[in-house]
């Protein structure tokens, strides 16, 4: 039976995230060792927070001497990117996914969109580094490239479905940014993103000045 799956992304793995790009920002203004209460300063949160995190990462460095920026970005990196470059697809070629699909950053990422899928024909003769398959090609692509983590960007009734087909063709990984709950098996990590959910969320909390989650 299937289930509502929660993506288990702990908040110190979101943190560390946080913490590398303060780190590439400091690294790229010339900065070759910081402290961790500079750090947490940056990124919101309390210097032991911070240590705390490195601890759960075995991120090493010298608290009393302070952190060499070089080094600490490397680990961070070898965190994420220890397997290599990763393979991904995005299924809806519409405004969000033609978005997701031509963001550049992601190859610095190692993050790698080998293909999209769209069962508009008008979509699948967009003319892009990127190209547009139909759905009956899903299993050949994700077979072919070794595809573990998909994008979900399609309109909502067609959603649940998209996803048991990647489920069934072997994807551990789903990124949903259709507006429903997806149901997906127990070993199947699922992240649900609703971007009107998040707005609203940002302006509810902006109107009550209500503090933020710990």
């Amino acid at each position: 039976m299937k289930k509502n799956t929660k993506c288990p992304l702990r908040k110190s793995l979101r943190r560390i995230l946080l913490y590398r790009g303060s780190l590439l920002r400091l690294q790229a203004l010339g900065v070759n060792r910081f402290y961790s209460y500079t750090l947490g300063k940056e990124t919101g949160v309390s210097a032991e927070q911070v240590r705390k995190d490195f601890s759960e990462y075995r991120i090493k460095g010298n608290q009393r001497g302070g952190y060499h920026v070089d080094q600490l970005i490397s680990e961070m990196e070898h965190i994420f990117y220890k397997k290599g470059s990763q393979n991904i697809i995005v299924v809806g070629r519409g405004n969000i996914g033609s978005s997701l699909a031509n963001y550049s950053n992601f190859i610095q990422r190692q993050i790698n969109i080998v293909a999209t899928f769209d069962i508009d024909p008008s979509k699948q003769r967009i003319r892009s580094e990127i190209p547009v398959y139909t759905m009956e090609r899903l299993k050949e692509i994700i077979d072919r490239f070794a595809v573990r983590t998909a994008i979900v960007a399609v309109p909502e009734p067609a959603a649940q479905s998209v996803c048991d087909q990647l489920v069934e063709y072997g994807v551990g990984g789903i990124i949903n940014f259709a507006p429903v709950i997806l149901k997906v098996p127990d070993e199947v990590i699922i992240n649900n993103i609703n971007l009107s959910d998040e707005i609203e969320s940002v302006i509810y909390c902006v109107s009550q000045a209500c503090p933020e989650e710990s």
